[in-house]
């Protein structure tokens, strides 16, 4: 059989992957979440999972490099890449791409600035929405660029709004519901077609399952 590479990334995503792995038989042979590796092998011989940044998943599986990978909608809108299959909604860690800003406070008229990760994203929604909006690219702690009048607005990932709420913000406006995808490479598509279409009837089972439960 052809070896499999999957790329998955830490937190939230791989919690809520690795059991739907493991329903296609697929489990690693060391606890992912105490090793500092970057690879790890599988109770399928020919099964290799990689741990990546959340970003890189995409670039990963367009390339080649992965066969397969489990990525956030989110993250896929923004790579905007027609290099990979989109064949499954795993249904999981699931929250929304939203607007937000200072609590009770509207957005004023006129030209905005906008803090976000998801820079074409944000483009695309503030042009949709006829409004001018200068996009200032941020990685991290979002909510404090309205605090300290960086911007006017973010867009940003909202799942329970507690982290927004505590630093005196609001959501606003829904873009888009996010879940996670399962992603596959074209040419691995051709060329391990066999062991991939296993490997997504497997999955698809494992998260109907889930739903239904």
């Amino acid at each position: 059989m052809s070896q499999l590479t999957i790329a998955l990334t830490k937190g939230r995503i791989l919690e809520e992957t690795l059991p739907l792995l493991a329903a296609a038989g697929i489990e690693p042979l060391e606890d992912i979440n105490k090793s500092r590796k970057l690879t790890f092998e599988t109770t399928s011989q020919n099964v290799q999972l990689l741990i990546l940044r959340g970003i890189d998943v995409p670039t990963y599986v367009e390339f080649g490099a992965a066969d397969v990978g489990v990525s956030g909608k989110d993250t896929l809108i923004e790579h905007d890449s027609k290099s990979y299959y989109e064949p499954l909604d795993l249904h999981i860690a699931k929250c929304k791409l939203m607007t937000a800003g200072i609590k009770g406070q509207p957005l004023k008229p006129g030209r905005i600035r906008v803090a976000t990760k998801y820079v074409n994203v944000a483009k695309q929604y503030y042009a949709e929405q006829g409004r001018q909006a200068d996009i200032i690219k941020l990685y991290g702690a979002m909510e404090l660029a309205p605090i300290m009048n960086l911007c006017d607005e973010i867009v940003d990932i909202v799942d329970t709004g507690n982290t927004l709420r505590a630093n005196g913000l609001e959501a606003r406006d829904d873009i888009v519901d996010i879940s996670s995808r399962l992603i596959v490479n074209k040419a691995s598509m051709k060329m391990k077609h066999r062991e991939i279409e296993a490997l997504i009837d497997a999955i698809s089972s494992a998260v109907n399952e889930r739903i239904a439960a």
